[in-house]
């Protein structure tokens, strides 16, 4: 059977799950939307095949949040504390598959639910902890076909990596090169068969509906990959991934997914080994390419802490010194760590942690520009209204007059960044443009940008937040441009921005 020869799964990984979920929904509520939930709620007002920079499962979601709760931070943020729980879970039973009992299933859940990259992705509603959920269960079925020798699974495998592909396009890549390890390695003399195609069938279908949406917006995935990659990796930024690496898990665990890799390269199991060989293959790709990304192995590290967790289950067994120890020193990394990657401080405090991790600062400040943008709105006359539109320079500028404007008689907001520009210009004969762009360091020159469109533009109101946290947006402005010197609509095909 396939469940002989293992441990019962300890049901104290529920309650590890339970006490994730129960941390995150409670400080859901906490700052505001951040600038991607933003986006991603307008994205739900768009529902498509797929977008610019992700696919269509994460916006789907946050529609159903609107129809269920409306406009609110704690029923966005739902599906992903659910996911973050769910990947405890998956953490527990992985270091059973690996011949783990109570005690290693439990290490596995607590260290899983104590990476820093699952309670900072999973408070928001982007695509991150779905991302680590999907990669978490790929890589379990691939350990528990290791073990059983039973191909049946691959099947699953391949639906798993579809549907995490669905969320995000790094499932795809985590799926590809797991499939090129097994072909090119030992483990096809073993675990190559028909399931093994119909697993890569099934995943292919899965992302038709994303495919077919690239191919109809000329492969915006791709231009949006180089933007990324131009502003994210490079040499200058090797270094900041592999020191970013030792934060994907608690520091105090670091010693087990280290233990976790040797494990895995020593079990004599070649579909195992397979899962080395995609971490440094897929370390080195995500090193060179988009390398400031820190967080796009964070997936895999969950399998990774299981092996180690059943690895060293019998040292730490025969040292409880060792095991306290350990303890300890997760429950202060996770105290620290847990301050700057969750909201937990007042916002007035942010400030000292945006430059570790900005989602706390990109979370301050949203309802002041609303405020702002409608103010220098009413401020014009009547018939120049009639006539005008809000034009945006990021998506979170769009998503914040589209949401937390709604309401207050202010028009739909456009953009040009991102999936925004496939939505067109609002009014193509608009002849005023109310223009809000982020602070000088995220839209460099941006007047002058303006002014190679409009004859007049005017700085009507500065952007701040009553917290003094030096975000996006900070700094940035509202401008008044009268007098295009083209057809609005005419200038539009111009303004795209991919980033």
């Amino acid at each position: 059977m396939a469940g002989e020869g293992i441990a019962r799964l300890d049901r104290r990984v529920f309650a590890v799950a339970g006490v994730v979920l129960a941390v995150l929904m409670t400080l859901a509520s906490r700052y505001g939307f951040h600038i991607d939930e933003l986006y991603f709620l307008d994205c739900a007002r768009h529902l498509q095949a797929g977008y610019v920079d992700q696919p269509a499962l994460a916006p789907l979601l946050a529609r159903v949040s609107l129809s269920l709760f409306g406009v609110s931070e704690v029923g966005l943020r739902l599906w992903p504390a659910l996911a973050a729980a769910g990947t405890v879970v998956v953490g527990g039973m992985t270091a059973r598959e690996f011949g783990g009992a109570r005690r290693a299933q439990l290490l596995a859940a607590v260290a899983t639910a104590t990476m820093p990259v699952l309670l900072g992705g999973a408070h928001l509603a982007n695509t991150t902890s779905y991302e680590m959920l999907a990669w978490a269960a790929i890589a379990f079925v691939v350990v528990r076909i290791g073990r059983t020798g039973d191909t049946r699974w691959w099947l699953a495998a391949g639906a798993l990596v579809g549907i995490g592909a669905e969320f995000n396009h790094l499932a795809a890549v985590f799926g590809v090169v797991l499939l090129a390890a097994v072909l090119l390695g030992p483990a096809r003399r073993t675990a190559v068969d028909r399931r093994l195609l119909a697993g890569a069938v099934i995943a292919v279908v899965f992302v038709l509906p994303d495919l077919w949406w690239q191919s109809r917006h000329g492969w915006a995935m791709f231009e949006m990959t180089r933007a990324l990659n131009a502003k994210n990796g490079g040499a200058g930024n090797v270094l900041t991934w592999i020191v970013g690496q030792f934060g994907m898990a608690c520091l105090a665990m670091t010693v087990l997914w280290v233990a976790g890799l040797r494990f895995l390269w020593r079990s004599g199991r070649a579909l195992w080994q397979c899962l080395v060989t995609a971490y440094a293959v897929l370390f080195v790709l995500f090193a060179v390419t988009t390398g400031a990304q820190v967080y796009y192995l964070g997936g895999l590290y969950v399998s990774l802490l299981a092996a180690g967790a059943a690895a060293l289950d019998a040292r730490l067994r025969s040292r409880p010194d060792r095991l306290r120890g350990l303890m300890f020193a997760t429950a202060v990394s996770t105290a620290l760590l847990g301050v700057i990657v969750l909201p937990v401080l007042p916002p007035s405090d942010v400030a000292w942690a945006y430059g570790i991790n900005s989602n706390s600062g990109e979370s301050l400040g949203w309802p002041q520009l609303v405020g702002t943008v409608r103010q220098v709105w009413t401020g014009l006359a009547p018939g120049q209204r009639a006539n005008a539109v809000i034009f945006t320079a990021d998506y979170g500028e769009a998503g914040a007059v589209n949401e937390l404007g709604r309401g207050m008689g202010l028009p739909t907001a456009v953009s040009a960044h991102n999936s925004d520009w496939w939505w067109g210009p609002g009014n193509p004969d608009a002849t005023t443009v109310v223009a809000v762009a982020p602070g000088p360091g995220h839209a460099p020159e941006y007047t002058a940008r303006l002014r190679r469109y409009f004859r007049h533009v005017r700085v009507a109101a500065t952007l701040s937040n009553p917290y003094g946290v030096h975000n996006v947006e900070w700094g940035g402005h509202v401008y008044v441009c009268t007098s295009p010197r083209r057809p609005w609509g005419e200038m539009w095909p111009e303004l795209r921005t991919y980033a």
